[in-house]
């Protein structure tokens, strides 16, 4: 049985009629919206989903990306990638992507920009230790962190808790890996408890696929973070430049760089063969993109929605290419030794932190006492893990240090 789209709210009287960009037939379109979850008047100058780009800009949590890292310790340099800035550099790469598709701009820029809002301090490391500290009480996704900071956590609003951000926002944060529900569902995931109390309240059509620019927005990522670990790992030494020209992608990407420039120091050559890597595969999307649009041929949004399998995707040699520099990186730069030691310090810090607030909720700041006051262990369990999750790195990195008395060295 197909979904039943609930009404979109009223249009304001002096709201635009009409959007400038020129879309493809199976582009989202900001002027038919389903709407938010509360009703508000419509701005006069800006579109739903540059309201709603524009909000997560805004958020807390967003500014709070600039010290939340991915690989390195926040304080190992000034140089390596934050989540803020790999943030940008995705919204960057799916703007390009969704204007080169004829897609809504604005729609694929927010999902870019708020995709990675719920993870905590010191990236997948901090996040393991919240999945292992939650089990008990439902579970940690990051992912579901970002549904919960938008439609609960942020308090900027006196109407509502949350940025309360247009369904195909929501519904592009939720679902831009694929659907979450049904038969193209990976059952090896089970759906996380704040997408499932969300869907209670507003249904995002969890058995779907996002839209076209939330897929981008998704392929985007792997794009940029592939890349931007390759130029970080070459400059903190975690490998070699010669043990790089035996890459797949990137290997061609310096000899390429080294024939047009043989003089540029090797710093210069990293960041050719990174540009001109991110280049080509942007290229390759493209074209793989646009030939499965070909062959699906699909009349609306609704239709890329309800397609066998998704539409944005890197070519079969790409996705081969892809997953050999994947396996490098993860032998030799995620399992480095020095960050290794970091990611035993990180699991430390934020393992200490939660059994401490857990145990003695009296510690934690007082407006979040209040959260959970009067509450089973469930709830406290939860207060406790939003309070770390939405910590940087150097803030975790001094809570530890004034609660244990203890120094940290990164």
């Amino acid at each position: 049985m197909p979904h039943q789209a609930p009404p979109a709210p009223a249009r304001a009287g002096n709201a635009p009629k009409a959007f400038p960009a020129p879309l493809a037939p199976y582009a989202a379109r900001a002027d038919e919206t389903r709407g938010r979850l509360v009703s508000e008047a419509e701005s006069t100058i800006r579109t739903p989903f540059q309201r709603d780009r524009d909000r997560v800009i805004h958020a807390v949590a967003f500014r709070r990306l600039k010290h939340k890292t991915q690989v390195f310790i926040s304080h190992e340099g000034d140089h390596y990638r934050t989540r803020l800035t790999h943030s940008l550099e995705v919204a960057q790469i799916a703007r390009t992507l969704a204007r080169a598709l004829q897609l809504d701009e604005d729609l694929a820029e927010c999902v870019a920009l708020a995709h990675d809002l719920g993870h905590p301090p010191f990236g997948h490391t901090g996040e393991d230790v919240l999945v292992e500290c939650m089990k008990p009480y439902n579970g940690f996704d990051h992912n579901a962190q970002t549904l919960r900071l938008l439609t609960k956590l942020e308090h900027r609003h006196a109407q509502f808790a949350g940025l309360n951000l247009t369904w195909e926002t929501l519904e592009g944060v939720v679902k831009h890996n694929g659907p979450l529900t049904g038969p193209l569902a990976d059952k090896k995931k089970p759906l996380p408890a704040a997408i499932v109390e969300y869907a209670e309240t507003h249904d995002l059509w969890l058995d779907s696929f996002a839209s076209l620019e939330a897929q981008v927005a998704a392929i985007a990522d792997d794009i940029a973070y592939n890349n931007h670990d390759v130029d970080d790992g070459l400059r903190a030494g975690l490998f070699d430049f010669e043990a790089a020209r035996n890459l797949p992608l990137v290997g061609p990407g310096l000899k390429a760089a080294e024939e047009r420039y043989p003089n540029a120091p090797r710093d210069v050559l990293i960041a050719e063969a990174v540009s001109d890597l991110i280049g080509a595969m942007v290229e390759d999307v493209l074209a793989e993109t646009t030939r499965r649009i070909g062959e699906l041929a699909p009349k609306d949004a609704e239709a890329v929605r309800r397609a066998p399998h998704a539409l944005a995707a890197f070519s079969p040699a790409m996705e081969a290419d892809l997953d050999g520099l994947r396996a490098f990186l993860h032998a030799n730069m995620y399992r480095h030794y020095k960050v290794n030691r970091a990611r035993s310090q990180a699991k430390r810090m934020v393992k200490s932190l939660f059994d401490l607030f857990f145990n003695e909720p009296e510690t934690l700041p007082p407006e979040w006492r209040g959260r959970y006051e009067g509450a089973d262990e469930a709830r406290l369990a939860r207060v406790v893990c939003d309070y770390i999750a939405g910590m940087t790195d150097r803030y975790a990195t001094r809570e530890y240090r004034r609660l244990f008395g203890v120094e940290f060295d990164g």
